[in-house]
């Protein structure tokens, strides 16, 4: 499966394993036939490009996307709900879902997708989502940290109507080499020092990204187009904050 890496400079055609899980628990739920639940969850660790695929997909299938934010209150949900749905807030909260609700049902296929749905479970607000699922039938995918199929379990009105799950998982060699041929087209990083890569940063998409960059930067500086393990003595971003020598 084929598809554009969110995020690429040069909108390379990548096929990012995460990428592909999230699509498939989309089109799972969308597809559901009639009298079965149409609630997803894609969920894992930060860093592993959740939100990038979620955004990816948005564009794809024409979903509404929003992330939730800490300072969120339930209306402000609502108020970001009915926007990205083309209204305009005004009124109770009750008046807008009502039209959120009016709007959906003109459009019952229409994929909601919310990032960091934790969130909305830590505030106590994710029954405003079975709401919405529930008063319209339109699919909706949920999209947080590897915590939230338990704390979702909390809600069992909610947790119950999930029908399709995607984990999202750290990058092998082979997402490695995707995303060095869709970040740095120009630079030949071998193998060995995308494996050190990997290692490093224990397969987090985005510290691989910014390793990444770093080998590029080195190569320039070098004149040379290819870089392996044996000559690269450049930044690898492991996450950990560097420490001060002794003196």
């Amino acid at each position: 499966m084929q598809q554009s890496q969110p995020g690429s400079k040069s909108g390379t055609l990548a096929p990012l394993k995460n990428v592909t899980t999230c699509l498939d628990v989309a089109f799972r739920i969308i597809d559901q036939p009639a009298g079965v639940d149409r609630l997803g969850m894609f969920f894992g660790p930060s860093g592993y490009g959740k939100s990038k695929a979620s955004t990816y997909l948005q564009n794809k299938v024409r979903a509404a996307y929003f992330e939730v934010f800490d300072f969120w209150t339930r209306k402000v949900f609502v108020e970001s709900l009915l926007i990205e749905l083309g209204g305009k807030p005004r009124g109770t909260i009750a008046h807008m879902m009502m039209e959120i609700l009016e709007r959906l049902r003109d459009d019952p296929d229409r994929l909601i997708i919310i990032d960091e749905a934790d969130k909305l479970v830590d505030k106590g607000m994710i029954e405003l989502v079975r709401d919405v699922y529930k008063g319209a039938g339109v699919p909706v995918l949920l999209v947080g940290e590897e915590q939230l199929p338990q704390k979702l379990a909390s809600y069992e009105r909610c947790a119950n109507r999930v029908t399709a799950y995607g984990m999202a998982n750290p990058c092998d060699l082979e997402d490695a080499i995707v995303l060095a041929r869709a970040y740095q087209p120009s630079i030949e990083i071998e193998e060995d020092l995308l494996r050190r890569i990997l290692s490093a940063t224990n397969g987090v998409a985005s510290r691989i990204v910014a390793s990444l960059n770093e080998v590029a930067q080195f190569a320039r500086a070098r004149r040379v187009s290819r870089v392996g393990l044996a000559g690269y003595d450049g930044t690898i971003f492991t996450g950990r904050a560097p420490s001060r020598r002794a003196a």
